[in-house]
């Protein structure tokens, strides 16, 4: 991976190496000098970096005490770096949770989305929809994902929610995992359209029921091709 700090890269080895389980919560990192030496960076580069790694949940700093790792539970697991981390070191454990996730939040957006969907809202439903189309008939389906992303994060946005907008921003990357191994089967990408056409049609048609069925379709289905998939979360 190319860094475009110093920073970032700090950030990026300690992160991995928290989430990889290399410093257990409770435990203190190595002292400064020693962790600084280690990375080959300045102990204000390495000071730096424990700051954002604290604003992520993953640190603890208090005087005579040190740096001490905290649990996974109070990480901000929304965060784009401890999501890719996490994809990176526990790929089963983030389908699985994603899979979850979708499943207690998409329905009832999709409910909200009929009822709240503005011109515009459908207009950025069909327009990533149009795109989907055009990556599938490609070959090797060049930019599916990517489409597919965008489509949920619109119905996301048509639920008028803004807190659930924000939310199909900030997991970006677990989706993009989660997609990229559900699309992976031949055939997973064709049999996937007519739901997400059935999404928008019963968006525009203001039908809630017809909503929220078409995307648990659709989450059912992804949820069978990564069960399918090796490395698949255990049940």
């Amino acid at each position: 991976m190319r860094y475009r700090t110093m920073h970032q890269r700090v950030v990026d080895e300690l992160g991995r190496r928290i989430v990889g389980g290399e410093w257990e919560p409770g435990r203190a990192l190595p002292v400064e000098d020693v962790l600084a030496a280690e990375i080959g960076v300045s102990r204000g580069a390495l000071r730096e970096a424990v700051k954002a790694l604290v604003a992520k949940g993953m640190l603890l700093v208090r005087p005579r005490t040190g740096t001490r790792v905290l649990p996974p539970e109070q990480w901000n697991h929304l965060d784009r770096d401890v999501l890719r981390w996490q994809q990176e070191g526990d790929s089963a454990a983030l389908l699985r949770d994603t899979g979850e996730l979708r499943r207690i939040v998409e329905p009832e957006a999709a409910r909200l989305a009929a009822g709240r969907a503005r011109p515009a809202d459908v207009a950025a439903l069909y327009e990533a929809l149009a795109t989907m189309e055009v990556a599938a008939a490609r070959p090797g389906r060049g930019g599916y994902v990517e489409a597919d992303i965008a489509f949920h994060r619109a119905l996301l946005d048509a639920s008028g929610n803004r807190l659930l907008g924000s939310l199909g921003r900030a997991i970006d990357i677990a989706l993009e995992h989660s997609f990229a191994v559900s699309t992976r089967t031949p055939g997973a990408v064709a049999s996937s359209l007519p739901a997400h056409r059935a999404i928008v049609a019963a968006v525009e048609a203001g039908d809630p029921a017809a909503a929220a069925a078409a995307v648990l379709g659709i989450i059912d289905a992804a949820e069978r091709e990564i069960a399918a998939s090796p490395g698949a979360p255990p049940d």
